[in-house]
């Protein structure tokens, strides 16, 4: 059996947040979501079913389309399927694997770098606290910032660590993710700077 994952889209374009923002990105936008954050940007991305089973042959080769050689797959929740065999052909075919997740399901793939983004409406799985290079808190509330400490505590002394306010909250929330990293500079603030700059 030839194998297959649903597919939203995949494009060429800037990875627009964290660690790598600024660098030119091709992103596979992975369906299905059962985390369901109210604020997610992506809602008709939750049920896979709207979206068609496409081969990971066909998604290596939409990326070699592009000279970039840094694949970002996202979602929904990209780990609601075993990545193994798309991380392994993508890697074959020269790309880096980059991973966007809320870390709730079981880790598959050989990764290049793991973002995980916590959610409270799904508890993660605790492996995921040593493997990611980056860790990314969206701030919604202010209480959200004494739940940023409490994953800081748990991933990896390397792991990179961010504040990215909700967009919708950004004008409130940035003031104060702005005292909070200069307090403590551990952090580092990242903005969705793909939407300050309409880039698709």
């Amino acid at each position: 059996m030839i194998p297959k994952l649903p597919l939203m889209e995949a494009f060429h374009t800037l990875q627009g947040e964290g660690f790598h923002q600024g660098r030119a990105a091709f992103f596979i936008r992975l369906a299905g979501c059962d985390v369901g954050c109210p604020w997610c940007d992506v809602k008709e991305s939750w049920n896979p079913a709207d979206h068609p089973e496409t081969t990971v042959v066909d998604i290596v080769q939409k990326g070699l389309a592009y000279p970039c050689r840094m694949a970002v797959i996202t979602g929904g929740e990209p780990l609601m399927y075993d990545l193994a065999y798309l991380t392994k052909e993508l890697q074959k075919a020269g790309f880096q694997t980059h991973l966007e997740t809320s870390g709730v399901y079981r880790l598959t793939g050989d990764w290049n770098w793991i973002c995980f983004s916590p959610k409270k409406f799904k508890k993660p799985n605790p492996v995921i606290f040593h493997q990611a290079h980056e860790l990314k808190v969206i701030i919604y509330h202010k209480t959200d910032f004494d739940w940023a400490q409490e994953f800081e505590k748990k991933v990896n002394p390397a792991c990179k660590l961010f504040l990215q306010p909700e967009w919708s909250k950004r004008e409130q929330m940035m003031p104060l993710i702005t005292e909070y990293v200069k307090h403590n500079p551990q952090w580092e603030v990242s903005v969705q700077i793909h939407k300050y700059l309409d880039i698709p």
